[in-house]
């Protein structure tokens, strides 16, 4: 089997830009509409416009920047606020873990793998995650970055439009757009699923949320979800695969 190529692109340009186009044509505009949404709750919540867009710099994630205007708003204390974020986040790590490998080079600096990870949000990993593999190897970082930068400044705007749209756009209705970034995760996790192991991960991931969000609450949930249920259906596929060779 021939190997990959290892050099660094002739041309980083042209994947750059067709990451990015493929942010805008579509992913960029429902991330959007989720950090207007953000943009409106943190005007509400009294905190400052420069406050609200470093957190899209630095949390990036908007679960985890909900809680945090919504503990602003409770008065709770920074140490809480931290860990409450950091629990939130702990979702990500199943996504770092199977999208970094196909990002960094064979000795990355520690500063760029953890500049790659800072980018990989539930976005850019639904996306990555299909597009990548059948890309060369030269082409993905690049790609990449085209596509998370992208992504990163339209929400970086909807932020502020956000912000300033705060008087005029009802709590209710800022409060239900952060729900259109997970219908849109969703619709691509079911146009993703292509074999029995990718439908039988969102069906198992379904049936245990109810279970989860009762039990764990919060923060740890979603890494019981996907740890769980990707474990069964990974199971179920190799008896099923078990199976058809017993029959053959």
């Amino acid at each position: 089997m021939k190997s990959e190529p290892e050099q660094e692109p002739k041309d980083w340009r042209t994947p750059f830009l067709a990451g990015a186009m493929t942010a805008a044509r579509g992913p960029m505009l429902f991330l959007g509409l989720t950090f207007l949404g953000i943009g409106g709750l943190g005007q509400q919540a009294g905190i400052g416009l420069g406050a609200v867009l470093l957190t899209t710099v630095l949390i990036w994630a908007g679960p985890a920047q909900v809680i945090f205007i919504g503990s602003i708003m409770n008065g709770l204390s920074l140490p809480a606020i931290a860990l409450s974020i950091s629990l939130s986040s702990v979702r990500l790590l199943p996504m770092c873990v199977s999208l970094l490998p196909w990002l960094r080079p064979k000795k990355p600096a520690l500063w760029k793998s953890a500049f790659l990870v800072h980018q990989i949000a539930v976005t850019a990993w639904v996306e990555s995650i299909r597009r990548l593999p059948d890309m060369p190897a030269q082409a993905r970082l690049p790609w990449f970055l085209g596509f998370s930068q992208t992504i990163f400044a339209g929400a970086f705007a909807a932020t502020v439009i956000g912000y300033g749209l705060a008087v005029s756009l009802p709590r209710e209705l800022a409060a239900a757009l952060l729900f259109v970034t997970p219908v849109y995760f969703t619709l691509a996790l079911v146009r993703n699923a292509r074999d029995t192991i990718d439908w039988s991960a969102l069906a198992f991931g379904f049936a245990l949320t109810p279970v989860a969000r009762i039990f764990l609450g919060p923060g740890f949930d979603l890494l019981f979800i996907g740890l769980v249920g990707g474990t069964a259906a990974w199971m179920l596929k190799r008896a099923l695969r078990a199976r058809s060779g017993d029959g053959s």
